[in-house]
């Protein structure tokens, strides 16, 4: 049974690194207000780091404005301070206890870097997942030199691993390509 359990264990970590690249786009601009722009910002409160998402009410009555409404008005300038230090490139301005950020349009120049953005962040991905290949083929040699499991059961495993990095880095390839479709569009 251990061939099973390192096909199942090597499995979970190709998902989490399409998981891992499907929050990451969350957070790419596209030209139109996403709460997912300003999710992964952190904001100093009472002295830990916290999400905004985890202190605010986060969405986007339209497709040009994010407003955020935070559950401690406290809290407000805290929240602005973090945005403008961020790397999102977005204005935030402060009103009636809650944030309003105006998400201008992506000139095409500015979309053509995004897009390679997205292209680099999904190459990254397919590399971490042939990584995960890697480290799985390695560990069936390992068990199969150490006679814990047979040539045939190694091989047969390793034809898996080759299966599931393909289906992993084709997913992970339509979720760019999708990804990019979206920032070029006006």
């Amino acid at each position: 049974m251990p061939v099973k359990k390192i096909l199942k264990e090597h499995e979970t970590s190709m998902k989490k690194c399409v998981e891992y690249l499907h929050n990451e786009f969350k957070g790419v601009r596209t030209g139109r207000a996403s709460t997912g722009l300003v999710d992964n910002i952190k904001v100093e409160y009472y002295g830990s780091m916290t999400p905004i998402n985890q202190m605010a009410n986060v969405n986007a009555p339209d497709a040009t404005n994010i407003m955020i409404k935070p559950f401690d008005p406290s809290s407000l300038k805290n929240i602005e301070k973090a945005i403008k230090a961020s790397d999102v490139g977005l204005n935030p301005m402060a009103e009636n206890g809650a944030i309003r950020i105006s998400v201008p349009p992506l000139s095409q120049e500015r979309r053509e870097k995004i897009a390679e953005q997205v292209k680099q962040m999904g190459e990254a991905q397919k590399i971490a997942v042939r990584n995960v290949r890697r480290d799985a083929n390695k560990k069936l040699d390992d068990d199969e030199k150490n006679k814990v499991i047979s040539e045939d059961d190694r091989d047969h495993a390793k034809k898996e691993v080759d299966q599931m990095t393909k289906k992993y880095t084709e997913e992970i390839e339509e979720n760019t390509k999708a990804k990019i479709e979206e920032v070029m569009t006006v």
